[in-house]
């Protein structure tokens, strides 16, 4: 990943890993919850510290960006927050789902087959929608006292730019960075440089 690179030639250090269900963590990834990525983050956090590593600071993605977000709003000792295309609150998305899944559909199914970010289908339990419009992101923003940064696709077709703009305007330490013509994933060579820059360069400033 870039964005590792570039922070450990400044020398600070990195970690990442999967979520439950993702890569090489256990799980079914159709089983994922928002709350069970929270739980993830959360038990990340716990193994930095008792590795003795004391400045901790955070960053995600789309739905990793979420679970970040609640994360932040749980715990006092994240020294910084940077957010990529988060998702803020799936339930102002469920009309869109209604016209692509038929949430009923669903329901009665227990799973269906969805797009990822990437691409790939997926199957995806019921339980994550059940879990999702439960959880409010822009509630969670508003406990948020760290400084944050939020970079968002101005064309973003996942995750509207304007939940980020809602919560950027939530938390009290905000700066949110438009990239113009950026879509979900920064497909243009351009636009992923630039969200990489305004990232990694918050994160310099706050070390």
């Amino acid at each position: 990943m870039r964005l590792e690179e570039i922070l450990n030639d400044k020398k600070i250090s990195t970690f990442r890993f999967d979520f439950f269900g993702h890569g090489e963590s256990e799980g079914k990834f159709e089983e994922i919850t928002t709350s069970e990525a929270v739980d993830d983050v959360l038990s990340a956090i716990q193994f930095l510290k008792e590795s003795g590593y004391i400045k901790i600071g955070l960053v995600g993605s789309s739905f990793g960006g979420l679970a970040s977000i609640i994360t932040a709003s749980k715990i006092k000792n994240l020294y910084v927050l940077a957010l990529k295309s988060p998702v803020s609150d799936y339930e102002s998305m469920a009309v869109e789902w209604n016209n692509k899944y038929e949430i009923k559909i669903w329901e009665e199914k227990g799973s269906i087959d969805v797009n990822g970010v990437d691409g790939e289908r997926r199957r995806l339990n019921y339980s994550f929608y059940e879990d999702a419009i439960r959880i409010n992101g822009y509630e969670a923003a508003k406990k948020i006292k760290i400084p944050t940064l939020i970079v968002h696709g101005e064309k973003d077709e996942t995750v509207p730019i304007e939940q980020s703009q809602k919560t950027a305007g939530l938390i009290k330490n905000c700066r949110l960075e438009t990239i113009k013509g950026g879509d979900h994933t920064y497909s243009k060579a351009e636009h992923f440089e630039k969200m990489l820059d305004l990232i990694s360069r918050f994160i310099f400033e706050k070390s």
